[in-house]
This record gives structure tokens, C-alpha cells and sequence, in this order.
């Protein structure tokens, strides 16, 4: 088969790649910066350069990267390695290596004779990496000096605010942008905001205008395409849903919020401190609540007989779900409903199961596709589906933006819709509020970043 042509952005792109060696690609979910990075490693390889190491989520490692391999560059020979076969295969003569992100742990134990075949790091989605203090991301910043050609991927690259961007940046060029100590980041980038009556207790917020400074310091390593320049495609439309809380359910809520504790027949939730709270309420206002004992108790099935309705009005929706008590709740609906569905979430395991659910389900073989978005919030094309239905708000704007984007993408013909189902007067407002300044702030230093 004919290899296929690049659109413009990314053909602009792959000419950027190939006169610097150190780049942050912080295009969006959607415009292709896989092939683009395939195509530049590729070239290079066929010129003489050394192999490359992929990093990247577990979920993309055959869907992503090991097809479009196949597809943009299929003379490179490009091994797979799983936890379960990862010594065997670095051991294949290859010109790629592509594993999960986790596996920097073990390569940092390998000698640096292991490294004489490799001069490319691609680490897709380096968020995972975005805490300089994590064992992953030390496990990187270690492996990154064998590397003189490196490549971060994302398009969310401070989805919780600037200081995200800190460690991405030092593993790409070594902290001579952005300084080596985040420390010294912080206390420029941010002003420390104290949390309640205890001194210690502070909340770093960005500094207004920051993102202008920082934009301007790293711009010369950066590729930034927004997907509604890239590709001609019909709108988005983003909207929230309200649900009212049944009488029973808002006191429930509202006892939980005041006395942060619930006595339950089937289990006792007590909330130990502030974090704990907000995560309980959240949970209560989905429906249910998970006791001290890990169960939950189910409290109302209000918000899941809506989200039925929304699903029914619909030829083919995505709905993404953040708890067990919710996927459960909907697959009883769908279950009576004998609608075709199918779940991604962590229990899908077995190697090819999600490869086969997303063939099937753009082949239309399903009405909906329930999914966890650490599951299903990366890499997948999802295009059959028109609507992606969120059963709660998220606080990570990362998994909000990369999830609805798995059918507002390349190869969309029709219009989507982004529906985010909000409990009225409940923590589900303050959320969707703060993901959505989230979203905002990262926005801003995105198109500095594109002006730059």
C-alpha cells in the first residue's frame, strides 16, 4: 500500500524536527504528531542515525505507535516491549524500541553500552513525566543524557498550571530554558497562596501574565498546531446538562458536607481532612459513596436513568465514567435496554481486546462505549460516535480534553457534542468551573506559543 501523504502542518512540522534536535510538540489531540515523528525518525534512520526509544501509555504502544509504524514507515523494523517480554524485546535487532512509560525504571538500571544503538528519545504524552520527583520521571531524567535527539509529545502540557511544564522542559534541553531547580520556577512563575489557618499550608497559583514570559523563553523548542487550524472538520458544541439531587439524595449530600460523615446501613463514610471531603462529595453527588470499608453504597440512580435518556437519543455516544459504582449502574440500564455496547476500562487487559472494541465499535457495531478515561483518553479514534457523554466533571482537564477528542478528531464528518452532566448546587459546579479556568490558562500559553 502507498504510504499516505501528510497534511501541510505536519510536513511544516517534520522540516522543524529535522533542523532541531531538542523539541516540545505541544500540538493538539488530533492533528498527527505521530506520524510526523515517525516520518522524521524514519528519515534520519534511513540516513545513518542511530534507533529510537518510544515511551509512551501502555494503551498506545500497538494501537499508535506499532500501527502507524506499519502504515508511514513500514521498511522500519519496530519491536514491541511489554512488561511481560521487555528483556526479549530490546534484545531483537530493531530500529525502534517502543514500551510503556513505566519501563523507564527498568532502563535506567541497563549500562550505557545498552544505550550505543539509540540517539532518539520520543516520550508521547510526557505529562506522565511532568513530576520531577516521581520515580518514572527521575528514571528519565536519568536516561535523557544518553539521547542527543529527544521529542516530548502532548497536547496538554499544563493542564494543572505552569509548573507543569518545568520538568518536560528540562528533560528536552537540560533546564537551560526554564532553570534546573523547580524551586526557582515556582517562586518566579507563581505567587504561594496560604490555605486555611495554618502558615505552611500554601496553594501555588500562576502568576497573571506568566505564560506570556514563559512562552517566550521556550518557543524555539516548540511545535504547537491547533487541530481547528490543521483540519477542516464541523464543530464541537460543549455544553452541561444539570440534574437535580432526589430529596433523599440532597440530604444525604448535604449531611456529608456539614458533618463531613455519613452513617449508612451498609457502611460508614467518614471524610479525615479537606482532600478526602471533596472526593467523598463528588462521589455523593454522582450517586453513590465508598465507605471506609472500600465498598459503596449506592445512593440514588437518578443520574444514570438521565444519562440513559441521553444515550437513547443518540445513534452512537461515548461515555466516559470516573467510578465503578457509575459503569455498573449504566451497564444494568444497558443491560435491560439490550442496547450493543462495550466497556474499556482497567479490567480490559487481554492483549488485542481494546484494538478489537474500537474496530468493532467504528464498524458501528455498537450504540455506545462505556470507558474510563485513563483507559480510553489516549491514542484511540472513536469518529463513529457523535457525542461524548461525561457522567460526572472531571478535575483533570487533561483527561476531559484528551477523551472528547477520541471522536472530534481527523476523519469526523458530522457534528459532535461534548455533554458534561452537572448535579445542581453541589462540589460538580465548583469543578467544572475550575477545570474550565484550567483550560483556560493553558490555552492562553498555547496560542503564545503558536504566535511565537
Amino acid at each position: 500500500m502507498p504510504i499516505p501523504k501528510l497534511f501541510k502542518h505536519q510536513l511544516d512540522a517534520v522540516k522543524f524536527l529535522a533542523k532541531n534536535p531538542r523539541v516540545f510538540d505541544t500540538s493538539d489531540a488530533g492533528t498527527g504528531k505521530t506520524p510526523v515523528h515517525i516520518t522524521d525518525f524514519a528519515t534520519h534512520r534511513r540516513k545513518g542515525g542511530g534507533c529510537a526509544l518510544i515511551l509512551c501509555p501502555k494503551s498506545l504502544i500497538q494501537c499508535a505507535w506499532g500501527n502507524d509504524f506499519g502504515v508511514f514507515a513500514p521498511d522500519m523494523k519496530v519491536s514491541l516491549a511489554y512488561a511481560e517480554n521487555r528483556e526479549e524485546a530490546f534484545e531483537e535487532k530493531a530500529d525502534a524500541f517502543v514500551t510503556n512509560i513505566d519501563a523507564a525504571i527498568w532502563l535506567s538500571k541497563r549500562p550505557s553500552s545498552f544505550f550505543k544503538r539509540f540517539d532518539t528519545l520520543i516520550i508521547d504524552e510526557s505529562t506522565s513525566v511532568k513530576h520531577g520527583t516521581s520515580g518514572r520521571s527521575r528514571a528519565v531524567a536519568k536516561l535523557r543524557k544518553y539521547f542527543d535527539r529527544r521529542r516530548l509529545l502532548t497536547g496538554t502540557p499544563t493542564s494543572n498550571g505552569i509548573c507543569d511544564i518545568h520538568h518536560q522542559m528540562y528533560i528536552v534541553d537540560d533546564g537551560k530554558k526554564l532553570g534546573e531547580s523547580f524551586y526557582k520556577f515556582r517562586e518566579a512563575c507563581c505567587k504561594a497562596v496560604q490555605v486555611g489557618p495554618n502558615p505552611h499550608a500554601v496553594r501555588w497559583e500562576d502568576k497573571e501574565g506568566i505564560e506570556a514570559t514563559v512562552s517566550a523563553l521556550i518557543a524555539p523548542h516548540v511545535i504547537r498546531n491547533r487541530f481547528e487550524d490543521c483540519v477542516d472538520i464541523p464543530p464541537n458544541h460543549q455544553y452541561a446538562v444539570p440534574y437535580e439531587l432526589g430529596a433523599y439524595h440532597r440530604k444525604l449530600y448535604d449531611k456529608l458536607e456539614r458533618d463531613s460523615s455519613l452513617i449508612l446501613k451498609k457502611t460508614t463514610v467518614t471524610a479525615i481532612n479537606g482532600a478526602v471531603l471533596y472526593s467523598k462529595l463528588l462521589q455523593c453527588a454522582s450517586g453513590a459513596t465508598y465507605g471506609d470499608d472500600e465498598d459503596y453504597a449506592l445512593l440514588d440512580t437518578g443520574r444514570a436513568e438521565l444519562i440513559s435518556d441521553l444515550i437513547e437519543a443518540r445513534k452512537h455516544s461515548v461515555v466516559f465514567f470516573n467510578w465503578k459504582h457509575q459503569r455498573d449502574e449504566l451497564l444494568k440500564i444497558a443491560d435491560k435496554e439490550k442496547w450493543s455496547y462495550a466497556v474499556i476500562d482497567g479490567d480490559v487487559t487481554k492483549k488485542g481486546e481494546r484494538e478489537r472494541i474500537v474496530t468493532a465499535y467504528q464498524a458501528g457495531a455498537y450504540k455506545v462505549l462505556f470507558a474510563h478515561p485513563q483507559s480510553a483518553g489516549h491514542g484511540l479514534t472513536l469518529t463513529k460516535g457523535t457525542s461524548t457523554i461525561f457522567a460526572s466533571p472531571t478535575p483533570n482537564l487533561e483527561h476531559f480534553q484528551q477523551a472528547y477528542k477520541r471522536i472530534y478528531r481527523i476523519s469526523q464528518k458530522e457534528k459532535t457534542e461534548t455533554i458534561m452532566v452537572i448535579a445542581k448546587n453541589t462540589i460538580d459546579e465548583r469543578v467544572w468551573e475550575s477545570c474550565q479556568k484550567k483550560g483556560m490558562r493553558q490555552a492562553t500559553l498555547l496560542d503564545y506559543l503558536q504566535e511565537d
